[in-house]
């Protein structure tokens, strides 16, 4: 039964320690960190997840049982009950366990009538991860955590640290850094998604769906391969309450996500919809007009409460009968370059659900891909063309109580070498202008575009 090891470290020496700079000095040691780097009750702790073990990877279709069956008698011989886990650091997001990836094309595990494309990245992978470096942002504390088994970890850890800090107090690391070059630009044609839209708009009129959410695909050469400094520049221009920077070896993900997919803290398990976007303006004035017109209009309401029906119907399948209630209706939340609607939907968890019938039930997020979920992901499928991979796939943890938090990958580059793609998407209903579709999905790509614009390789700070 595996248990935790805690150190707080509450010293002034460390309280410019940056996780980034450790993950990049250190990456097969400190490969997946998690950031709110907008901060609020979203954005309250960040995670840098250490010293990795084994890594279960679902590479295909053909590994998919093998996958779900390995993780689950992995899960159920290190989980602790509720009652006893709560007792051990229960105010620490992270306290032991696994960290996760699912690419939207695991998709097709979770429904296997579909029949999406296929990329060459896994499907999923879920790494055991017993020690972390957690950052609480209201205290300004700094935790190092070890299960009880790998306590002799934190020595290694706190020296790690130690070592970052001596050569950022360096003189050299205030040396001047060049900013990077954009080699090759390009996005997909506008007439593939204006025609999309079309059929989309088609396909709602037959009957075959309400809502779907189709996304489009830029693709950028940079003169370097340094993804840390890409993370740098996107956390900067991009700020989000569930940001990533993922190293699985030669490819990366570099997240600025604004949305979760799900959360289960006993006993409640919850879904965060973003649904509704309008780009912000540099008036106040008009900044404003543009919160209140996107919070009113009839079309974002009604698509809104379409998704929250959704969520609460994929919430039943897993929660205890009558528990799902919808706790926060339709809040403006604002970010860099837009503004969102966004509702929060919980049920009480049934029990006997391991924590990957809690991803299943509610994977992909409807929001992105639209209503009802599996015939938009087949119209998906066949307008898009190609895999998502991670793009409106999943990152997160599973503790060890069955406890976990996911994001949604929008506003994600995915980088192999030099080559950073991503993709940005629009929901598509009956009355959907096309071009304006078109335009909200360059309201979205903004951040990134912004944040490659300004990519410096080299030492740099927050």
């Amino acid at each position: 039964m595996a248990s935790s090891n805690l150190i707080q470290i509450q010293s002034p020496h460390y309280a410019d320690l940056d996780f980034l700079d450790l993950h990049q000095a250190f990456p097969e040691r400190y490969p997946f960190l998690l950031e709110s780097v907008a901060h609020g009750s979203l954005g309250a702790f960040d995670i840098l997840f250490a010293y990795p073990q084994h890594t279960i990877t679902c590479q295909n279709l053909e590994d998919a049982a093998g996958f779900i069956e390995k993780f689950n008698q992995a899960f159920l011989q290190t989980s602790l009950p509720s009652s006893l886990a709560d007792d051990l650091d229960e105010h620490l997001p992270f306290r032991g366990g696994w960290f996760g990836y699912f690419s939207y094309d695991y998709a097709n595990v979770v429904e296997p009538s579909l029949n999406l494309p296929m990329s060459d990245l896994p499907l999923a992978t879920l790494t055991r991860m017993p020690a972390a470096l957690i950052k609480q942002h209201a205290t300004e504390s700094l935790f190092l955590l070890a299960e009880f088994e790998f306590q002799t970890l934190l020595p290694q850890i706190e020296a790690d640290i130690a070592s970052v800090l001596a050569v950022n107090h360096a003189p050299q690391a205030t040396k001047t850094v060049n900013s990077s070059v954009i080699l090759s630009a390009s996005e997909e044609p506008e007439t593939k998604y204006l025609s999309g839209v079309e059929a989309i708009k088609d396909y709602i009129l037959s009957g075959d769906n309400f809502q779907v959410n189709l996304s489009r695909e830029w693709s950028v050469a940079l003169d370097g391969d340094n993804y840390a400094d890409v993370y740098r520049a996107l956390r900067k221009h991009n700020p989000a309450p569930f940001a990533a920077c993922v190293h699985f070896g030669d490819w990366q993900l570099l997240s600025s996500s604004p949305e979760r997919l799900v959360k289960y803290q006993h006993p409640w398990v919850e879904t965060r919809p973003i649904a509704g976007t309008r780009k912000r303006s540099t008036d106040a004035l008009a900044d404003q007009a543009l919160i209140d017109e996107l919070i009113s209009h009839p079309k974002e309401r009604a698509e809104h409460i379409m998704l929250i029906d959704l969520e609460r119907n994929d919430l039943g399948r897993i929660c205890q009968p009558g528990t799902v209630e919808v706790n926060e209706l339709m809040v403006v939340e604002t970010y860099e370059h837009v503004h969102h609607i966004v509702s929060n939907i919980r049920g009480k968890l049934q029990a006997g659900m391991l924590p990957l019938d809690i991803i299943h039930a509610v994977f992909p997020g409807g929001t992105i891909t639209g209503c009802p979920k599996v015939r938009c992901m087949e119209i998906i499928a066949e307008l898009e063309q190609m895999p998502r991979k991670a793009y409106t796939g999943s990152l997160g943890y599973i503790n060890h109580d069955g406890s976990l938090d996911f994001n949604i990958l929008i506003r994600t580059m995915l980088m192999q070498g030099n080559q950073v793609t991503f993709r940005a998407g629009a929901g598509i209903v009956a009355d959907s202008i096309a071009d304006k579709e078109l335009e909200e999905t360059r309201h979205k790509a903004k951040g990134l575009i912004n944040a490659l614009n300004h990519v410096k390789f080299g030492l740099s700070s927050k």
